[in-house]
């Protein structure tokens, strides 16, 4: 196939790469033109995947309109934030021609309308086939080759299993879903959490403090997925507790490490000033925040980290007030 992957973050350099060794005829654009003139050159992502070698025959580029010319696929690795304005451009550039099928790869819920990844793409290219791919698949060891297991889901079965076969290979594992709001859930909320996670280690918390956590966000993950009509067992899957526990406990885990500074006592906007890359779960602690609240479903976790961020709370005092909570039955 002809695919562009829209985004040369870490992450869509890394899915380049497995779509190249699959065969098929990939193009990674960019918005930088000078960025991408000097991955050119080197053939070497520097900023997001140093170290790692970008194949001759994968076409870099900042030239939206020639990365579309006859493509089949879009693979869409840009931040949740800047989905909505890159459909738009993209739908533009493409037309009226709809045969192309769209794969979300950014994990995140849309500010002000809460709307899934899913939600923005057809809301700004109406009529396309979408999928989501999500799961345990931190860039780097994908673009290493280290075996890694994803799900694809989509509303149709045929677009789902279409990505399954264009992404899957033997260091590269791709299952499918019909539930793809609890697959596009998952990938977002557990960014939250693993802020929460953070957090517990620039405290200097124990395994304890952070097996609890992990296991009450996955609570709160389900909680309120189930409100959003996600099926619970979703949760249990690779986009749920697999997506969440790598993201917890890697300490490539962007989300993790903003939580660590927090702990640690930075304030998050000097955290984010010195970041290349976007950590979602700090966007997301707001729209997340925001959506429980009008669907009335309980947070604490998330809750908290939203104090922390958006209200400056203390951590500490956030540790004691999860904490000391009225004492419940565990559901």
């Amino acid at each position: 196939m002809k695919i562009a992957v829209i985004g040369a973050g870490g992450w869509g350099t890394a899915l380049a790469i497995v779509l190249h060794h699959n065969g098929h005829h990939v193009a990674l654009w960019g918005r930088d033109s000078l960025l991408m003139g000097l991955i050119n050159e080197r053939r070497i992502n520097a900023d997001y995947l140093p170290g790692i070698h970008l194949p001759e025959p994968i076409a870099l580029t900042s030239d939206l309109a020639e990365t579309l010319v006859d493509v089949e696929m879009v693979v869409l690795a840009v931040p949740s934030h800047a989905m909505r304005d890159t459909c738009r451009k993209l739908q533009s550039a493409i037309g009226n021609r709809q045969s192309a099928i769209f794969i979300s790869v950014a994990k995140g819920i849309e500010a002000d309308t809460g709307l899934r990844m899913s939600e923005v793409i057809r809301a700004a290219v109406p009529g396309a086939k979408i999928a989501t791919l999500s799961g345990p698949s931190l860039a780097d060891e994908v673009a290493r080759g280290i075996p890694t297991a994803v799900v694809a889901a989509s509303e149709d079965p045929s677009t789902a299993a279409l990505a399954q076969q264009t992404f899957f290979s033997e260091r590269f594992r791709v299952y499918t879903s019909a539930d793809l709001i609890g697959v596009e859930l998952g990938g977002a909320l557990k960014n939250i959490v693993a802020l929460a996670a953070g957090l517990c280690d620039g405290l200097g918390l124990g395994d304890n403090s952070k097996a609890a956590l992990i296991t009450r966000g996955l609570v709160e993950i389900a909680r309120l997925g189930a409100a959003l009509g996600a099926q619970r067992d979703t949760f249990a899957g690779l986009s749920g507790l697999g997506d969440l526990v790598v993201t917890c406990t890697s300490r490539r885990s962007r989300n993790r490490s903003v939580g660590e500074r927090l702990g640690k006592g930075e304030k998050i906007a000097d955290i984010l000033a010195s970041m290349e890359m976007v950590a979602e779960g700090v966007r997301n602690a707001k729209s997340v925040h925001d959506l429980a609240r009008k669907h009335n479903v309980r947070t604490p976790i998330v809750d908290e980290v939203h104090a922390i961020i958006y209200q400056d709370k203390s951590p500490k005092q956030a540790v004691k007030d999860l904490m000391t909570r009225d004492a419940r039955e565990e559901a």
